[in-house]
């Protein structure tokens, strides 16, 4: 890839047996918007069938395995454009592992952890071990300030994933959608000096300050872009960052360096 590159960090697909009934559509759509903006790489899951047979948030093993086998097959079709990260469920140990297993083999390049349990629950451990040995970062969900439970979610904040992350500092963890609801400034100012915790500006926010108070928090380095599910969203940021005074290598960081960083060497050149 160019200096050009825009890694798209938190991306979604569906596959034929989701709750949507026109998932071609949307994946085509996607695919579309994302050469629109100029994405060369989208890094994205699939989150079993989007409650279609199983909770989205906490999908069955099958569900899990099925998504997952998608993922790898529209990575397959679009190779050097769509990579993969292996959805799992932590309430299902033995399964998650035996997942990863299969789908690092099968090249996915990262671990992506929904709302199934808690980020500081010790079940997430062996998959964070599993991440630190590949060199893989994990995408963990986190709800910005979380003061309440939510329906349907075993929902995380910042301060759960610094937990998790303390017990693991061998391992990467990107903290999902800053601009995704909730207090992005609460969990700013918890981020403190995790080095091993990036911030994934994802989300449908795009607040006045927020990219930049990301910035001063964690630094350029540890700033990395994404869209979720909303691409609009996402080119907004993206036009926020072009017209904030970032310098060109700054700019280029957080629109590809810092991802090339944070996902196994070589994992865009391949």
């Amino acid at each position: 890839m160019t200096a050009a590159a825009l890694i798209d960090v938190h991306a979604h697909f569906h596959s034929e047996r989701s709750i949507r009934a026109d998932w071609q559509a949307l994946n085509a759509a996607r695919l579309h918007t994302g050469a629109a903006m100029g994405v060369t790489a989208h890094v994205a899951s699939i989150l079993g069938t989007w409650g279609a047979t199983s909770p989205t948030y906490f999908p069955s093993p099958a569900d899990v395995t099925h998504a997952n086998t998608c993922m790898a097959a529209l990575a397959e079709q679009h190779k050097g454009l769509i990579h993969g990260y292996c959805v799992v469920n932590p309430n299902y140990t033995e399964h998650a592992l035996t997942e990863l297993a299969r789908c690092f083999e099968g090249g996915m390049i990262g671990v992506k952890l929904a709302a199934s349990r808690r980020a500081g629950d010790p079940l997430l451990d062996p998959i964070a071990e599993f991440a630190a040995e590949h060199d893989a970062p994990i995408l963990h969900h986190i709800w910005q300030h979380r003061r309440r439970d939510w329906p349907g979610q075993e929902a995380s904040d910042a301060v759960e994933l610094m937990t998790l992350a303390a017990r693991h500092p061998k391992t990467k963890f990107l903290l999902a959608h800053l601009g995704g609801g909730g207090d992005w400034a609460h969990t700013l100012r918890v981020l403190g000096g995790a080095e091993n915790v990036w911030v994934d500006l994802s989300g449908s926010g795009v607040d006045t300050g927020m990219l930049e108070d990301a910035l001063e928090a964690v630094g350029v380095g540890r700033v990395v872009w994404g869209c979720d599910v909303t691409m609009d969203t996402g080119l907004a940021k993206l036009r926020y960052l072009e017209a904030c005074g970032l310098d060109a290598d700054d700019l280029t960081a957080i629109k590809s360096g810092n991802a090339r960083d944070l996902f196994p060497a070589g994992a865009f050149d391949r």
